[in-house]
């Protein structure tokens, strides 16, 4: 069996592809995905059609070349770290975007049960107004 960090650095890998459907491969269909709070997608989702109606889809429309550069995963049984940062163009204003960020996963059974965003929220909300 794959272990957390293989299951999430699955996840990033995907994403470099620009691969949705294998991004969300290993999410439990109960899966809890929280975005951080002032972020314009602040809240905490549930299931593969919410999160990808309330993070994705939007993330897509709102972003030009968005993207999430991977620094480092700390990882012991269950959970998973990802020290980064993301970068874009908000479409809306043109303004470009860079913002460190940790993600939190928690991994049970090879399926991603949660999900945690804590992101500097202030330079993503400045480049969308």
């Amino acid at each position: 069996m794959r272990t957390p960090r293989d299951v999430v650095q699955a996840h990033y890998d995907a994403s470099a592809a620009g691969d949705l459907d294998a991004m969300l491969a290993d999410l439990a269909p109960q899966a809890r995905w929280t975005e951080a709070a002032g972020s314009p997608l602040a809240g905490t989702f549930t299931g593969r059609d919410e999160i990808v109606a309330r993070v994705f889809a939007p993330i897509l429309r709102d972003w030009k070349d968005f993207r999430f550069e991977l620094e480092r995963l700390i990882a012991d049984d269950r959970r998973v770290a990802a020290v980064g940062a993301y970068s874009g163009t908000f479409r809306a204003t043109g303004k470009p975007m860079h913002a460190r960020v940790v993600h939190v996963w928690e991994v049970e059974g090879g399926k991603i049960v949660r999900f945690e965003q804590f992101a500097d929220t202030h330079s993503i909300v400045s480049a969308t107004s």
